[in-house]
């Protein structure tokens, strides 16, 4: 992960297009296991302090502020 990361944007936007495709191959109860997986990860995360919220305004700025 940590690798992709450190590829410039056009080579992570086609890597995450290439994982995206290869995931519509899995059946839906499998994306719905994984999604579910995830969100008990993420929850976990927060339960724990190792992860924090924000308002969607903000990260949508900041966003907006990376792409200009």
């Amino acid at each position: 992960m940590t690798e992709a990361l450190k590829l410039k944007p056009q080579a992570r936007a086609e890597l995450a297009e290439k994982l995206l495709r290869n995931l519509k191959d899995l059946p839906e109860e499998e994306i719905q296991r994984l999604w579910a997986e995830e969100a008990v990860r993420r929850d976990a995360e927060l339960d724990s302090g190792i992860a924090s919220t924000r308002d969607a305004e903000e990260v949508f700025r900041h966003a907006r502020a990376r792409t200009l």
